[in-house]
Parts: structure tokens; sequence; C-alpha cells
């Protein structure tokens, strides 16, 4: 086990581009292949941990990640590690709601989970975080906290302009933190086969503009994925065959190879 966990957001600001079954499917990719993986659901919004079966926690009143946030230097996420078959989950909850509007004013309000992953993940050789579709301070902890992306997006050409936006994000958070925060992967997903001319030409633009320092990879839809997660788990644990997971676990083999030196 490394030192230190791999820490990646799964983040874009532009909903509707397969964030969540991306986070889950990742996860338990580096799951299958022996790691010790933590996934942290950010978003208020909760679909990752309904996603993973964790419905009764989202609106649990016992400690959640809305008091851990809250106060980072009382808590250590660990202990709000929920067990799944795969891996663990820190689940959100339904106050996270109000986190952005208060953590304005809080001090060191982009620097909360931070705090929180600096201490309590060393068992995990991955943490993966989910992010809520927005560009939040919640987002800002993520970026700042783990300093390592994984950008879903879709092959269309919003994604071009949510891009964009995402970047210039992270410059600003990046001259602002005095922080190095890198991009290390591009993952276009719901993608259909056969694949339509604006398809082509979208995934041909990733190409063009990002292989040539970070890996595109690409997830075709499949009816397999939808049924893993409506039935709590990703596709490593779901009985079914499912031809993308090849690719999640070229994903997966990609971030060990980066953040862990292949590790184990």
């Amino acid at each position: 086990m490394p030192a230190q966990p791999a820490k990646i957001a799964v983040t874009n600001q532009k909903g509707g581009v397969a964030k969540t079954t991306l986070s889950i499917n990742v996860a338990g990719a580096t799951a299958a292949a022996g790691y010790e993986t933590l996934l942290i659901d950010l978003d208020p919004q909760g679909y990752l941990t309904n996603g993973v079966g964790l419905e009764a926690e989202y609106t649990a009143e016992s400690t959640t990640l809305y008091d851990a946030l809250q106060s980072p230097t009382e808590y250590e996420l660990s202990a709000l590690a929920v067990s799944h078959p795969e891996f663990d989950v820190v689940p959100a909850n339904i106050d996270m709601f109000s986190l952005d509007q208060e953590l304005v004013s809080a001090m060191q309000g982009r620097l909360r989970l931070q705090m929180l992953l600096d201490s309590g993940v060393d068992e995990y050789d991955f943490v993966i975080i989910d992010c809520p579709p927005s560009l939040g301070l919640l987002t800002d902890n993520a970026l700042l906290g783990a300093t390592d992306l994984l950008i879903p997006a879709e092959a269309e050409d919003t994604s071009i302009r949510a891009l964009d936006i995402l970047f210039k994000q992270i410059d600003t958070l990046e001259e602002n933190f005095d922080v190095s925060i890198q991009e290390r992967g591009i993952v276009v997903s719901n993608v259909d086969y056969p694949l339509d001319n604006d398809q082509k030409e979208m995934l041909q633009w990733f190409e063009d503009n990002f292989s040539d320092y970070i890996p595109v990879f690409e997830i075709r839809r499949r009816a397999a994925i939808k049924r893993a997660y409506n039935h709590g788990v990703s596709v490593f644990e779901y009985e079914e065959d499912c031809d993308q997971i090849p690719e999640f676990e070229r994903i997966a083999d990609h971030l060990a190879t980066e953040l862990l030196g292949g590790e184990q």
C-alpha cells in the first residue's frame, strides 16, 4: 500500500455527462484490481449515495459528511465510511444543500475537504470523489483536496464550453492557492454506435485537443451499466457481462500507473 492514497476528483459542472456512473465504475475497477478504495459523494443531490444502495444514509440524522465539512478538525473521513460489497463509501447527506452558501463566509471554506483528506484515509489506495454538477465551493473543495482529476464529457459540442469553463476555474485555483491541479484523463461517456457525424467530429476534437498529454477514454452507452447502478453496484459486481469493463479497467490501470506507480 502506498504511503499516500491517490485522490481523484471526478468533475464537470455540466450535468448529464455520466459523472456518477463513471465514479462508481472506476471505483469498482480499482477495487476489482485489488486496491482499497474509498468513494466520496460530494454532491448534495446524493445520486451516488442512492446508486450504491445507501438511500437511508442520505437522510440520516447521525454524524454525516455535512458535519465533517463544517468542522473538519473534529472528524475523520474513515469514521464516516459505510461498507459496500466492493469499496467503502462516504455518503452524501441532504443537509449538504446549504454547504456552498455556508462555506462562502467560513474560514478556509475551500479547504475543508483537504483538511479531512489529510487525516484518516491512509488505509486506502484510492479516494475517488464524485463532485456536484456545478463550480461552487464544494467542487473547489474537491479540486483542491484531490488535485488529480478525471473529467467526464459527452460527444456533443456543449462539452467544449463546459471544459473551457472548468479549465479556467482550475487556473484560478492554481493561482490563488499555489497548487498544481492535474487532469489525468478525459472520459467520453454515453457514446452510441454507429456514430453520427456530430459524434465523429466531437470524438476527433477530443483526440486532437487532449490525447497528446492526457488519454481520452470512451465509454459506450450500455443498458448493463444502468442496470448495475439500479442494483447498487458497479458493472464489476453486477452479475451480467458488459463489454465496457475493459475500458473501465484501462482507466483504473492508467490511474494506478500514474498515481501509485502500479503499487498494491
